[in-house]
């Protein structure tokens, strides 16, 4: 307590803030992790192997908490978040970050791996923000926070899936994002381009390719080659996340790298041209 020309001012409260993120073992979800210990926040840390986060557990000790989690699991994720409230009284940021790339022409794609990128991209987020909101708008606050993509809001050759799950994403979210604002609970779409996490590596998964599409998938390769000249530091995106997490008013979208707003700003004006182009049609079509 302090005193300020004779009235009595009651501190506020720590700003230590609870974290839940899934996907911790690497990438964004890793760093995102860190930063939050470092500055003397908690987590609640979520892996498939959870042996990824025994160095961190060494150096923070109690104020990590590692939880095994697949988010296909949706009563495991229900679990985990109750966990990670129980265990740490509150929760004051969901991290959806666990996912990963299908690739592939959109012929080219089997029917599990189509339903799989689903199941994770999709469905994990939405479960887990189901088994958070509950809590979230009992205490009037919170901040959910959807790994999405550029790819959220634009598409290229040979992710299509890819595409369809992060679309999904950004659909449910922008529709959430209004239903528990009363509540005093955000939403934002974190949407990255390219950056050097091992999203097109050792974790991505690869269809078959059909040889009449060889041309094609080379053509696409070196598009994405080029796009991701420059890709951007994960570290860097972690001091911009507590930007984001710590705003009065965080951003429904935020970009993440300096290439994604010129790409959706070709994509959205082409898209405007096009509608304006076809309104004659679009009016006939109304009778």
């Amino acid at each position: 307590m302090g005193m300020h020309g004779g009235a009595v001012r009651i501190d506020p409260p720590m700003t230590e803030k609870i974290w839940f993120i899934t996907g911790t073992s690497r990438g964004f979800g890793r760093e995102w992790t860190i930063a939050a210990l470092q500055r003397g926040d908690k987590v609640a840390a979520t892996a498939r192997d959870v042996s990824t986060l025994d160095d961190l557990v060494a150096e923070f000790g109690d104020a990590l908490l590692p939880i095994t989690l697949d988010v296909t699991d949706r009563a495991a994720d229900f679990a985990a978040v109750q966990q990670a409230h129980e265990h740490f009284g509150r929760l004051d940021i969901v991290v959806n970050n666990a996912g990963y790339g299908q690739f592939g022409f959109i012929e080219e794609l089997s029917e599990s791996e189509a339903r799989a990128q689903i199941e994770t991209n999709v469905f994990g987020a939405l479960w887990i923000t189901q088994a958070a909101l509950p809590y979230l708008r009992a205490q009037r606050s919170g901040h959910i926070v959807q790994v999405s993509s550029i790819g959220g809001i634009t598409a290229f050759p040979d992710v299509g899936m890819y595409h369809a799950s992060k679309w999904a994403l950004e659909g449910f979210s922008q529709a959430l994002s209004q239903e528990v604002a009363p509540f005093g609970v955000h939403v934002t779409l974190i949407e990255p381009g390219g950056f050097s996490t091992d999203w097109a590596g050792p974790s991505a998964k690869r269809a078959e390719a059909l040889p009449d599409y060889a041309q094609a998938h080379a053509q696409s390769d070196q598009r994405r080659a080029s796009r991701s000249a420059r890709p951007g530091d994960p570290r860097a995106s972690a001091r911009a996340i507590l930007k984001v997490v710590d705003a009065p008013q965080p951003p429904l979208r935020v970009f993440f790298g300096a290439v994604p707003l010129q790409l959706a700003k070709a994509d959205y004006e082409n898209r405007l041209a096009t509608w304006e182009q076809w309104q004659p049609v679009a009016v006939e079509a109304q009778g």
